[in-house]
């Protein structure tokens, strides 16, 4: 059987044309799967086919009954509770830190913080790669939940030691604000920005793991595996929301209380407590084996097709499309996936000739598998739905800075109480928190008798209903920021925005913190739920990166948009205010809220048309079954 071909011609199997006209000069190429286990591996070592479950030591498990479901997922919730308290706490209060204690331009601080924002998430697909290639994603997240550990850990020393910072005495709050302090040294910053920047790394590797990870936990053969699935995905966003509520309450309350130094190393201790968490949990986990290095496979399949780029799908001494035989694929981890018309230029990666058949163990780098040649276009196919999210996550680092400073400018008090302006990002949490308590008891039953869908919403459209409800939170934001503006400037407070405006609640906010609450949870869980199932079997972590690589992107394009507003909008001799004075009073925010409706006005038709031709991998399988019937 093994030495059977791999590929049978027209003549010898149904056809599964590569070629977009029905032309008889052209020859039709199929893929013939032989069903054994006498395989020959294309990589030269032997595995546990397709997505097997297996232990920490890499053996199948026997009895599933006693690993995965719920329970296992539990003990990764509570890793990701931690991640984002720290991430958010450190998202709301080094800003703060760096202006009032480093004596850093507020200006400067805002960047340093959107940059460590966005490469903590850009460079989350490290994090997949190494997970998909070599460690699995539970030692990824074993090893950089502890970098992340020694990252705060260096952040707390250099809010408690005080010759890590510049000296404090004789420097109030307006002399901070009129840049009269003693700034801190190069070497201060460079210890501060390292440690930073070890903590983001850290966050790289464990974001595009957890998620993945924890949907390993369910059996995909189960009946209810996609309700499992579904529910997951929603839970786990709201382990999310709940890390975020925790940083922008009890965090702050904390720094406030007891100092910077508390407050950071609060965010330490969490931290500690949740690898002790995750690693107890070590028994119960199911893993997938990885399944070599993904971008060597995709660089194979570039430069197979790349050497084979002259060869014509009508060429005499073309055999068909190459695949090994047997049930499994030549790929750690993945089973077999079948052949599609998309980007047919990859396919010449694919072709066997005669040439090639002659050869035992073919190299990769000039005849790959059918499966590997559809990862690399899963993986293109995917690229242009988290693309549409940038746009979202634009929004979102906008408000989380901007909006603050529009509160500083109004009144936070809540009847007697007087809540700081650092916890206002609280309030979008807690809309988060509360639509998805009420997803499954509201949402789903309404959406259900409208669309039919099971789940109330297919995962693009849910991601699709978050972009629309991304654009009438940004459009009530300019709204908002137009009757603040002129407000102050008929009340006097034109050039004294330091001085809240007592008649003017900061509580408008909530509309539009509510709204984009809503369009993240829409969005942002559709998105990994769909990059999850759409992914290849041996690259879902790099699936999931996609969504983080989204927001790190979001983040530096906001922080280049807001570098350009202000080159354009104003000038040096400061005759003209820019959009983004310091001064919000004099400033213009309402313009860029304004601006960023029409990009996401247009960033959503984008995504319409995406949504449109994209077909899902379980309907090109349906389809490919019915053409088999006829």
């Amino acid at each position: 059987m093994g030495s059977s071909r791999e590929i049978r011609s027209m003549d010898e199997t149904s056809p599964a044309s590569l070629d977009g006209d029905d032309s008889f000069q052209r020859k039709k190429l199929s893929v013939f799967f032989i069903e054994s286990d006498n395989r020959r591996m294309a990589f030269g070592r032997g595995y546990t086919g397709g997505t097997t479950p297996v232990n920490i030591h890499g053996k199948p498990i026997t009895d599933l009954s006693r690993t995965g479901g719920w329970l296992a997922a539990a003990f990764i919730f509570g890793n990701e509770i931690a991640e984002r308290m720290a991430y958010f706490g450190l998202s709301v209060n080094m800003v703060a830190f760096m202006f009032y204690v480093m004596h850093r331009p507020f200006a400067s601080s805002s960047n340093a913080v959107n940059n460590f924002l966005g490469i903590s998430q850009a460079s989350s697909v490290l994090g997949g790669f190494l997970a998909d290639a070599y460690l699995g994603r539970y030692w990824t997240i074993a090893i950089f939940t502890t970098i992340y550990l020694a990252g705060l850990t260096g952040i707390t020393l250099c809010a408690t030691m005080k010759v890590m910072v510049p000296n404090q005495d004789e420097c109030d709050q307006l002399s901070s604000l009129l840049g009269n302090c003693q700034p801190a040294k190069s070497w201060q910053m460079l210890y501060l920005y390292t440690v930073l920047y070890i903590t983001g790394f850290g966050a790289a590797g464990i974001r595009p793991c957890v998620s993945s990870f924890g949907a390993d936990q369910f059996d995909e053969n189960k009946k209810n595996y996609k309700t499992h699935l579904d529910r997951f995905f929603n839970f786990f966003y709201l382990s999310v929301t709940i890390g975020a509520i925790i940083a922008f309450t009890l965090v702050v309350y904390i720094q406030m209380k007891h100092g910077w130094g508390s407050a950071f190393g609060s965010l330490a201790v969490a931290m500690g407590l949740s690898n002790l968490v995750f690693f107890a949990g070590t028994p119960l986990y199911r893993h997938r084996l990885p399944g070599g290095s993904p971008l060597t496979r995709i660089a194979q399949v570039l430069v197979a097709a790349f050497r084979k780029r002259s060869v014509k799908f009508s060429s005499s001494d073309l055999i068909g499309l190459y695949e090994i035989p047997g049930k499994h694929s030549a790929i750690k981890g993945s089973r077999k996936i079948a052949h599609t018309d998309n980007f047919r230029c990859l396919d010449k990666a694919a072709l066997q000739l005669e040439e090639d058949q002659d050869q035992t163990n073919p190299s990769p780098w000039r005849l790959c598998t059918v499966t590997q040649v559809e990862e690399v276009k899963i993986l293109a196919k995917l690229i242009p739905i988290p693309a549409c999210t940038i746009m979202l996550n634009v929004i979102l680092t906008e408000f989380l800075t901007l909006s603050v400073q529009q509160a500083y400018t109004l009144n936070t008090h809540l009847g007697r109480l007087k809540l700081p302006v650092t916890c206002m990002p609280v309030f979008p949490c807690l809309s988060i928190f509360l639509i998805l308590s009420l997803y499954y008891s509201l949402f789903v039953p309404i959406s259900r008798r409208i669309t039919g869908h099971p789940h109330g919403a297919s995962q693009l459209q849910r991601v699709g209903i978050g972009l629309a409800v991304s654009i009438l939170s940004v459009a009530w934001a300019g709204v908002f920021e137009r009757y603040r503006r002129n407000y102050a400037i008929k009340h006097g407070y034109e050039f004294n925005f330091l001085t809240p405006m007592n008649k003017l609640s900061a509580y408008w906010l909530l509309i539009q913190y509510c709204l984009i609450g809503i369009a993240e949870v829409f969005c942002i869980v559709g998105l990994l739920e769909f990059l999850y199932e759409e992914a290849p079997d041996a690259m879902k972590s790099i699936g999931s990166a996609y969504a983080a690589l989204a927001g790190g992107l979001g983040c530096f394009v906001a922080s280049t948009l807001n570098t350009i507003i202000k080159t354009v909008t104003g000038d040096r001799e400061g005759s003209q205010r820019s959009w983004l004075s310091q001064n919000i009073n004099t400033g213009r925010f309402d313009y860029l809220y304004w601006f960023l409706t029409v990009l996401s006005v247009i960033n959503f038709i984008a995504f319409l048309y995406s949504a449109k031709v994209y077909k899902c991998r379980a309907h090109e399988k349906d389809e490919q079954e019915q053409s088999r019937k006829f």
